[in-house]
């Protein structure tokens, strides 16, 4: 990859970027979307204004995923009678990677880090799924810069 930013994570805008791949394995958390904005005050943004880019990678090292929860959500009829409830469902670890496999195109609201903590909320298109993975770093990487 042609840019690489280390505990930059808080210089990119996921809101709306599109999921094209996530997987976990070897202690690394990985996550490639396509839209993601690069801040003006990131160290690689040469324009000094947003810009954007796909294919972005981002890593988090030695992470573990402390909760991967499909958040529960109420459906109502057009007059506004509940019509059913989901409650939230903790995902099994030995069904990470079909989830993984089945949020490619979601879209992300966002991914907040706070010290060693990620918390990563993805968009279906009728719910949402809740990320939480603990990790020593990050690690973006991406080939070419793109006007928003």
């Amino acid at each position: 990859m042609s840019y690489k930013t280390t505990n930059e994570l808080n210089h990119f805008d996921f809101e709306d970027a599109c999921i094209f791949e996530m997987r976990m394995g070897a202690g690394t958390f990985s996550l490639l979307s396509d839209n993601v904005k690069i801040l003006p005050d990131n160290s690689c943004n040469r324009d000094i204004r947003m810009m954007r880019t796909n294919q972005l990678c981002l890593k988090i090292s030695d992470a573990v995923i402390d909760a991967f929860v499909e958040e529960g959500y109420k459906v109502y009829d057009a007059n506004g009678r509940l019509i059913r409830e989901e409650n939230d469902h903790l995902i099994e670890a030995s069904d990470y990677a079909r989830f993984f496999s089945e949020l490619e195109g979601c879209s992300i609201d966002a991914i907040v880090k706070n010290d060693s903590h990620y918390e990563i909320s993805i968009r279906t298109e009728d719910h949402t799924f809740f990320l939480a993975v603990t990790g020593t770093a990050d690690t973006e990487e991406w080939e070419r810069f793109l006007n928003v």
